[in-house]
């Protein structure tokens, strides 16, 4: 009897512990967040994970003009904070590559663009792949894509697999960042299949979320992912990079990723190659604890 396409990602899944209990991943989380979270309380710490930040803005009131002057606050970041690394990526909506490639004047920072009918991921195949082209053809170093999520909660997996694997062949060497809205998912279940089967299409980061539903990131989300990646890693050897974004509006909040990812993933795991930070508010948050001062840079 001939395997079907779908077989393919059922036997992929086969390999791991996707029956997981909700119940047990918040006692596990809650326990790890009390007992390991206040030694990274730290004035290092909260240097590094700024240095994660890919710093967003995705409104509909964005314009030409107003992610000019975002940017231009990136430029002036090195001028004004010589002693930090400044922030690892601007995101934007495709649309805007380019106007952030030619104001963009300092090194070392990538221009990422949300793509593929973002947020909702509602369109034809052939437009996602046609916008995250358009994207990296004006500039964009990362694409930020959302996984079918309709079609991943009815099971149609091989749907979901080959967008992911289409638009990663579109990607090409560029980092595709690829989105659970782990909010949608509801199940700790769901989430860590939804983990690998992005793994498996060629998802070189996995993100918790958009920001544009709500729940967005949460810690127990987190942890699951995590978890998958390092599964994923000890099966295939491939290091897949994690992002949380989406309700992370304090210090305390990153401070609970970080100890997440440094615990379940390892030191391995602590750089802006592997862990990002998809925020805006959390900028001025931890320029503020770091600089002693209330900051308002961003």
């Amino acid at each position: 009897m001939n395997d079907t396409p779908q077989d393919k990602y059922l036997t992929a899944l086969a390999k791991y512990d996707t029956q997981l209990n909700d119940a047990d991943v918040q006692v596990q989380v809650a326990a790890l967040i009390e007992k390991k979270v206040p030694e990274n309380n730290t004035e290092e710490v909260k240097k590094f994970l700024f240095n994660c930040i890919d710093l967003t803005t995705l409104n509909t009131t964005d314009s030409d003009e107003s992610v000019m002057r975002f940017t231009e606050k990136v430029n002036r970041f090195d001028d004004e904070f010589p002693d930090l690394k400044n922030v690892a990526a601007i995101c934007v909506y495709p649309n805007f590559a380019q106007v952030v490639k030619d104001t963009l004047e300092v090194e070392g920072i990538n221009i990422a663009c949300v793509s593929g009918g973002f947020p909702s991921s509602q369109t034809f195949t052939e437009v996602k792949i046609a916008e995250t082209a358009m994207a990296l053809a004006d500039g964009a170093d990362e694409i930020d894509i959302v996984i079918p999520v309709g079609a991943f909660l009815s099971g149609d997996y091989e749907t979901m697999c080959e967008e992911i694997m289409e638009l990663k062949e579109t990607c090409k060497e560029h980092h595709l960042k690829v989105i659970l809205e782990t909010g949608a998912l509801k199940t700790a279940s769901n989430i860590k299949k939804a983990s690998i089967l992005s793994m498996y299409s060629g998802a070189d980061f996995i993100k918790t979320s958009t920001g544009k539903q709500q729940p967005a990131a949460t810690p127990e989300a987190a942890y699951v992912m995590c978890q998958a990646i390092k599964e994923y890693y000890e099966q295939t050897g491939n290091k897949v990079g994690f992002k949380p974004a989406g309700g992370i509006n304090t210090v305390n909040d990153a401070l609970i990723y970080y100890t997440i990812v440094k615990e379940v993933l390892g030191k391995e795991w602590l750089s802006n190659e592997l862990f990002r930070l998809g925020t805006s508010r959390l900028a001025n948050l931890l320029l503020s604890e770091i600089k002693g001062e209330e900051l308002k840079f961003f």
